[in-house]
């Protein structure tokens, strides 16, 4: 069943749905499960919750670093922002009717647009300071 509306309770079944996926993709589920030990998945549930609640309902509870997270981990490729992004939109548009999935992507790639930014760029020059 597709849901019509974004609330607390939508957006919980579609992150479970969402990051069940992830954790078996076999590109970025190795890379969640170095940092995430499967018995933190329901802790780090909830702080994801609280993030996209605080980004798409404006609840405001959500109070971490996403980009320091990030940051922490050497690994990351853009390749693996695509795979998410790309997990994340299959996953919008089964839960979600089209207006909310669009809504959900939309804002999705634009995170992550931010992070790869702030991750991957690297100005000419700026790496040869003086």
């Amino acid at each position: 069943m597709q849901h019509d509306s974004l609330t607390e309770e939508t957006l919980r079944t579609f992150l479970a749905a969402f990051y069940a996926k992830v954790q078996r993709d076999p590109l970025i589920g190795p890379v969640f499960a170095r940092v995430i030990p499967d018995g933190d998945w329901p802790r780090h549930l909830t702080v994801i919750q609280d993030f996209w609640s605080s980004v798409l309902l404006k609840s405001g509870r959500y109070k971490g670093n996403p980009f320091g997270k990030h940051q922490r981990l050497s690994e990351l490729t853009p390749a693996h922002f695509a795979r998410w992004l790309a997990l994340f939109e299959h996953t919008a548009t089964e839960v979600f009717s089209t207006d909310v999935a669009v809504l959900l992507t939309e804002r999705a790639n634009r995170i992550g647009d931010s992070l790869k930014a702030g991750l991957f760029f690297r100005p000419e020059g700026l790496e040869h300071d003086c």
